[in-house]
């Protein structure tokens, strides 16, 4: 079977280059980082529950310092490593170095997020932990939702505004195909209240999330449209306070580098007891 990082070229969805500099302008602005502090915190106690030492650990692209204060004192040595620049280049980390990798809120900008898992899986020491948050499943559908009705309304067409994002049986199906031992996956939704539209999309550029898709429309939105997406989302996803709703759902996904200790699922027809004796409680002797 093909290694996932050595098959046909992924096609290119993301400009890496503008997210970059989207980020950079996020800093600037002052990043709003309530989504990441609570993926931090969170980060923090799953990893509390695990009876494990890390003392090498990377983080993985993560935006901001806040999952390394959060895991002062719980690892040994937490390298930070970019993501790559380019698709084509590699993370740069040796086979088996690690005991722990961790990233938070930047897997949904990978064009080649298989290539990416497959690296981690390989830079793990067999027993090894992989721990990630991702933005994925229905964020942001209202805003996308919004500016589909909009467009077609005012514009006569639609263009990708919002990010297609991976659910999570999707996330779940692509840890095994890359390798990783009893791989877990669950969501965390989080519903944030704005006082407009507007409000909304001033927070997602300070966190450096607005559209780098390639097939983004290079035009600037028409105001007509912007006042029009505004107008629906308060028709539609307003409160009885005329505070609109918005959707992050953070996928969480873990899984391990194979180790013999681990536990092992029964090979076909190695059980002891037949389904009839399970559920009847008789034996047919």
């Amino acid at each position: 079977m093909a290694n996932p990082s050595e098959t046909a070229a992924p096609p290119l969805l993301f400009d890496p280059a503008l997210l970059r500099a989207r980020r950079d302008r996020a800093r600037r602005l002052g990043p709003a980082g309530f989504l990441l502090d609570r993926v931090a915190s969170d980060m923090a106690e799953r990893l509390a529950a695990v009876l494990r030492d890390f003392q090498r650990a990377a983080d993985i692209g993560t935006p901001g310092d806040q999952v390394r204060n959060a895991l002062s004192g719980r690892v040994g040595n937490l390298a930070l490593i970019d993501l790559p620049a380019t698709e084509a280049e590699p993370l740069g980390l040796p086979p088996q170095s690690l005991d722990l990798a961790v990233s938070a809120l930047a897997l949904q900008f990978v064009n080649d997020l298989p290539g990416l898992l497959a690296q981690i899986r390989r830079a793990l020491k067999p027993d090894g932990l992989w721990l990630a948050a991702m933005i994925g499943g229905d964020t942001l559908t209202e805003l996308r939702q919004c500016f589909a009705a909009a467009e077609a309304e005012c514009d006569h067409g639609v263009s990708p505004r919002v990010a297609p994002f991976a659910d999570l049986r999707e996330i779940g199906a692509l840890l095994q195909r890359t390798g990783f031992a009893l791989p877990v996956t669950d969501v965390d939704r989080v519903v944030v209240r704005y006082d407009s539209a507007f409000a909304l999309m001033a927070d997602l550029r300070r966190m450096g999330a607005t559209n780098i898709l390639i097939e983004r429309r290079r035009l600037p939105t028409r105001r007509a449209t912007l006042l029009r997406m505004a107008q629906i989302y308060g028709e539609r996803f307003a409160d009885s306070d005329r505070r609109i709703r918005a959707t992050f759902d953070v996928i969480w996904l873990s899984g391990w580098a194979p180790h013999e200790s681990q536990q092992q699922p029964l090979r076909p027809g190695s059980a002891k007891a037949n389904l009839a004796t399970a559920v009847t409680g008789r034996s047919n002797a």
